[in-house]
């Protein structure tokens, strides 16, 4: 009735002892009852934290618990056992609750706290394990029967498999198939050690790994029932609990599981997905990577999932989270089509089943063997052993993997034997490359936008040793900002995108190609210097003038740098209000935050040369 409800009247009435003598009123198992009373109603304070659980233990058992190890004279007063009874169940008991609370999440701190106590408890028992905490208190087994650590163990191994259920963790796995070989010699292993071991294997492969748990609340409730804190010494012990309750967990499972459908071949393959969790009391909005066959998050905290990777067709799955049981089987509102959700694979590639690595891949293969992508530099002798590129071996490539008339045809020219004559083999090999890219991708357009940028950057380093160039505006230096601005978007996630189009190392690389062919040249400080001074721009129709005024007019664009009123009016900002001995770049920057940090360099220099004489 109270579940979930925050009501601190009820939270109040479930009173854990807080001294000895109410410790020895009241029997240790109740206690734990009353821990798992209290967490269910205050659900939203359940932490999986080490510092949450101590903090259910009251102080007056802390405080016995510490000086077990003293030999203390007031520790034979006080009833040592009564205290150790007390923080073994409500330990049990707060993980009990942990296990409630994060049931079926597969959630990676709950898994590890509650392994960390297994463990913890084991080692009490009988050291097998030297890898528990140290933070736990050591020799409790001095002051408490094999029995009861016995059942604290397996109520903390059943919520570890709460928490982890349907997910067949194999480190959990193992400790339950130690659990299950243990003979008597190790430890009290009756019938109802036996059937919690079977019953935190059952939940850990539950439904083959294709449902998991709830936490709805009627959910909840059965799982309460299930791992109700009394395990039975018998087949026919049913005193303090009805064994057939044990199965009522059947009602708060889901069928969560996704699998992936290949569209064409119509099986199941393993493809990458991006899962998106709303932001809640214990974390924010978070986006994690699944590879089907998976389990999902809970209705109520799921808000995308994207089908990802380089193999297949990206799709996208927008959900409203809402607080309502899975979709049953059949639904028509269902998303996901009963768990499933139909790829597209990517024109040559390869499934993860037959290419687990990524180097096999149809398009790969094909592509290395027809255009031999291999260093263009190679000796003569290895290149003319290599075997003749023709076009009708292109034609089948490229026809077997995309019918573009603009690729077939460019790659006939790539491939074509006066092509092998020309001497620059670093733009053949770009060619070869971008074809790759742009049938694997299946984006014919890309061709021409590669060609383009690359043309563009070739163009600059040509105008410096040139005085003729084909290129008079920065009409294709705003666009590689443009391209440039857009993949920093993307990358930084500062744009809601599926990915950027051309490859951001190659857009980084030419943004680093232009900021070199600008900075080099001595000529382009210099006008830059006359610009800044006297805004002298020249207009003859002189080539070299007019190479000198198309590399300024690059400078300028590329760098963001204003008109020289502008720039006067902040140095001269800066001279009324600072007496600066020391350079000015910070100052600047300030002024002129949309300038790149090297044409304010420039700027301090022609404006504060006395800072960089005393700089040097």
């Amino acid at each position: 009735m109270y579940l979930k409800t925050e009501s601190e009247v009820i939270f109040s009435k479930l009173y854990i002892p807080q001294t000895h003598y109410e410790l020895e009123c009241v029997r240790p198992d109740f206690i734990m009852l009353r821990v798992i009373a209290r967490n269910l109603i205050m659900w939203s304070r359940i932490r999986p934290t080490c510092e949450w659980i101590e903090s259910q233990v009251p102080e007056v058992v802390k405080n016995g618990i510490s000086h077990l190890q003293d030999d203390m004279d007031d520790m034979y007063e006080m009833d040592v056992e009564a205290l150790v009874q007390a923080y073994v169940n409500i330990v049990a008991g707060a993980c009990i609750s942990l296990g409630l609370r994060f049931a079926g999440t597969r959630d990676g701190n709950a898994r590890d706290l509650l392994y960390n106590y297994a463990l913890y408890l084991l080692n009490e028992i009988k050291p097998v394990s030297a890898t528990s905490g140290t933070a736990f208190p050591r020799g409790i087994s001095k002051f408490v029967d094999k029995g009861t650590l016995e059942m604290c163990l397996y109520l903390v191994i059943l919520s570890l498999s709460v928490v982890m259920a349907g997910s067949g963790d194999l480190q959990i796995f193992r400790l339950l198939r130690f659990l299950r070989s243990r003979n008597s010699a190790d430890g009290h292993a009756n019938y109802g050690t036996q059937m919690a071991v079977s019953l935190a294997t059952g939940f850990l492969f539950l439904g083959g790994g294709m449902r998991t748990f709830s936490t709805s609340n009627g959910s909840i409730a059965m799982l309460l029932i299930t791992l109700y804190p009394r395990l039975p010494s018998g087949p026919n012990d049913n005193r303090c609990h009805l064994q057939a309750f044990r199965h009522l967990y059947v009602l708060a499972t889901e069928a969560r599981w996704l699998q992936t459908i290949d569209v064409d071949s119509g099986l199941p393959v393993y493809a990458p997905l991006e899962v998106t969790v709303k932001e809640t009391e214990l974390y924010s909005e978070t986006r994690f990577c699944e590879v089907t066959p998976c389990i999902l998050p809970e209705r109520a905290i799921l808000k995308r999932i994207c089908v990802c990777g380089p193999r297949y067709w990206p799709q996208q799955v927008e959900l409203v989270p809402e607080e309502k049981h899975w979709w049953s089987f059949g639904d028509k509102s269902d998303p996901f089509s009963s768990g499933v959700i139909h790829v597209k694979r990517k024109v040559g590639a390869c499934s993860y089943v037959d290419d687990p690595v990524g180097c096999q891949s149809l398009l790969s293969r094909a592509m290395h063997k027809v255009f031999g992508l291999r260093t263009l530099g190679e000796s003569n002798t290895l290149a003319n052993s290599h075997r003749e590129l023709d076009s009708d071996s292109v034609d089948h490539l490229v026809s077997t993997f995309s019918s573009d008339p603009s690729l077939i045809a460019f790659a006939q020219l790539c491939c074509d034997k006066t092509w092998n004559d020309r001497s620059d083999s670093d733009f053949k090999e770009f060619c070869l490359q971008v074809l790759f890219d742009c049938i694997s991708k299946d984006r014919p357009a890309l061709l021409q936008v590669y060609l383009s940028l690359y043309t563009t950057i070739a163009s600059m380093a040509d105008l410096l040793v040139k005085t003729d160039s084909n290129v008079c505006d920065s009409l294709s230096i705003s666009s590689l900002k443009v391209a440039l601005a857009y993949n920093e978007a993307v990358t930084s996630g500062r744009l809601a995108s599926s990915g950027g189009f051309v490859q951001s190392i190659f857009l980084a690389s030419l943004g680093k190609r232009c900021e070199e062919i600008l900075n080099c040249s001595t000529e382009l400080k210099i006008n830059l210097r006359n610009y800044l001074t006297s805004e002298a721009w020249s207009d003859d129709h002189n080539s070299k003038l007019q190479k000198d005024t198309i590399l300024l007019s690059w400078y300028l664009k590329w760098f963001s740098v204003p008109s020289p009123s502008i720039i006067r009016a902040a140095v001269e900002k800066i001279k009324s209000k600072f007496n600066i001995s020391t350079s000015a770049v910070p100052l600047l920057r300030l002024l002129l935050p949309s300038t790149h940090i090297s044409a304010i360099s420039e700027i301090d220099r022609v404006f504060f040369p006395s800072n960089v004489t005393i700089a040097l």
